[in-house]
């Protein structure tokens, strides 16, 4: 195989590890937010979905309407972690597939109308 037929080879390796690093980090993703008080916990997955509740003993003295609002506020918190998480993992993989500086080692083909 020639030089360049190794590098683009070795370039479509890397795009490949860096997809499944990324898909294998959204999998790993788990946002998640308790209250101050520890009466309410949630849990969600990458992409949003409640996987988690914990309600303690002490939201059985609250009214009902007020457990269901830190219920809502505690997913809203938990989405929003995951989302940050979600973030890190997409700009990894945005990084990895930018493309290299011409002239720079490892760049691959020549310029337009080089054929």
């Amino acid at each position: 195989m020639s030089a360049e037929m190794d590098a683009l080879v070795a370039n479509a390796t890397q795009k490949l590890e860096a997809l499944e690093a990324a898909l294998y980090g959204l999998e790993q993703v788990r946002g998640r937010f308790r209250t101050e008080d520890g009466a309410v916990g949630a849990e969600v997955d990458s992409d949003g979905a409640l996987v988690a509740l914990t309600l303690s003993e002490s939201v059985t003295t609250l009214p009902p309407a007020e457990v269901g609002q830190l219920i809502v506020w505690a997913c809203r918190q938990a989405a929003e972690d995951a989302g940050t998480q979600r973030s890190k993992v997409v700009a990894t993989l945005n990084e990895s597939f930018v493309p290299a500086q011409e002239g720079a080692a490892g760049s691959i083909g020549g310029r337009p109308n080089s054929a």
